[in-house]
C-alpha cells in the first residue's frame, strides 16, 4: 500500500539515465562491482513506478572529449583510450575488460544529459543507473573500481551552461577522493562527503576543507564505523543542511553509494533503507529551497543486491515527496 502526501496532485516525474553498455562492464572473475548492481537498480525504479511516480527515460550518448578534458587530465585520457578494447587492470581492484571505458564514456556522457534534463525545467529529481561508478576517479587516475567521475563531468557541464554554484554530496561509505581532488580549488562547486572513516582510501579527514580560492567548500564528515541511522540524520542536520543553506546551490547533486547500509559486506555501517529515506527527503527540501527544485542522483558503490534496491526506492520516492510503506 502506498501513501500520497498530496493525493490529488500530478504524478511525480523522475528522470532517469540507464544504458545497455554499461553491463558489459564485466570481471571475468568474482568481484563486488557487477552488473547485477545495475539490475537491483533498475528494480528500484519498478518501485518508484509503483510508488506513483511517472518514469521519464532519458537518452543516453556518450561524452565528448570536451567534456571529459574539463575533468580529467589529457594523459589519463590517452591512457584510457590505449586499454579500450583490451583486459587491463587500473590498479588492484579496478578492471577494464574490452567495453569498460565504452561503458564509461556512455556514463559520463549519460550524467551530462541528466542534469541537462534536470536543468531544462523547475522541480525536477532524476537519476542515472551508472556503471562503472565514479567518485574515486581523479583528475590524473583511475581507481576504487571507478574510470571516469561521472558527477564531476556533469558539474563541469553544468557549470559551462551558465551555473555558478553546483554542490555535490557523497554519502558513499567510501569517502570521494576523486571529487574532492577535481574541486579541490575550485569555489563553483561545494564538495561535501559522510563516510566511514578511517577507511578506504585513506582520505577525508575533516581538516580536508579545499585549497587556494576553494578553500572552504571541501566539508567532510569523517564517521566511525557502526554509524546510524540517527548518526547520520545528525551529521545532515548539524553539518551538511547549514552548509548547504548557506552556499544556496543551483543544483544539488548526489553521489549515492548505498554501502554504508547494514547489510554491505565491503563496509561497518550500520544504516537501514529508513537512512536513505530521510537523507533523499532532506536534500530535496533544500534543493526546493535553494536550488529551483533540481536534485540529480548518481549510482555510486553499494554491493549487496537488496540494500541497493530498497535504498535507492526510499531515497528517490521520499525525494519525490511520496511515502512507500515497507513491502
Amino acid at each position: 500500500m502506498v501513501h500520497l502526501n498530496h493525493p490529488h496532485s500530478e504524478a511525480p516525474r523522475l528522470y532517469v539515465v540507464d544504458d545497455a553498455l554499461f553491463e558489459q562492464h564485466r570481471a571475468r572473475g568474482a568481484h563486488p562491482e557487477r552488473p547485477e548492481r545495475l539490475e537491483a537498480a533498475r528494480r528500484a525504479i519498478e518501485r518508484c513506478a509503483a510508488a506513483g511516480l511517472s518514469i521519464e527515460r532519458v537518452a543516453t550518448r556518450d561524452a565528448t572529449e570536451d567534456e571529459l578534458a574539463r575533468v580529467h587530465a589529457p594523459s589519463y585520457l590517452e591512457s584510457l583510450g590505449r586499454v579500450s578494447g583490451h583486459y587491463a587492470a587500473l590498479d588492484p581492484d579496478t578492471y577494464v575488460v574490452p567495453r569498460s571505458v565504452d561503458a564509461a564514456r556512455r556514463g559520463a556522457g549519460a550524467a551530462v544529459a541528466l542534469v541537462e534534463a534536470v536543468l531544462a525545467g523547475p522541480g525536477r529529481l532524476g537519476v542515472a543507473l551508472l556503471r562503472p561508478p565514479g567518485h574515486h576517479a581523479t583528475r590524473e587516475a583511475g581507481m576504487g573500481f571507478c574510470l571516469l567521475n561521472n558527477v564531476a563531468v556533469a558539474a563541469r557541464a553544468a557549470l559551462s551552461s551558465g551555473l555558478s554554484r553546483v554542490a555535490v554530496i557523497d554519502f558513499d561509505v567510501h569517502h570521494g577522493n576523486g571529487t574532492q581532488d577535481i574541486f579541490w580549488d575550485d569555489p563553483r562547486v561545494l564538495f561535501c562527503s559522510l563516510h566511514q572513516w578511517p577507511f578506504y582510501p585513506g582520505t577525508g579527514s575533516a581538516e580536508e576543507i579545499g585549497g587556494g580560492e576553494g578553500a572552504g567548500y571541501t566539508v567532510n564528515v569523517p564517521l566511525s564505523d557502526g554509524a546510524t541511522d540517527a548518526v547520520y540524520e545528525a551529521a545532515f542536520d548539524e553539518l551538511v543542511l547549514p552548509v548547504l543553506d548557506e552556499y544556496a546551490p543551483e543544483l544539488i547533486l548526489v553521489s549515492a553509494g548505498f554501502d554504508a547500509h547494514e547489510r554491505d559486506p565491503l563496509a561497518a555501517m550500520k544504516l537501514s533503507r529508513s537512512a536513505y529515506a530521510a537523507m533523499g527527503r532532506r536534500l530535496a527540501a533544500m534543493a526546493a529551497a535553494k536550488a529551483g527544485g533540481r536534485l540529480a542522483v548518481f549510482l555510486e558503490g553499494g554491493y549487496d543486491l537488496a540494500a541497493i534496491e530498497g535504498s535507492l526506492a526510499a531515497a528517490l520516492i521520499a525525494a519525490s515527496g511520496r511515502e512507500a510503506d515497507e513491502p
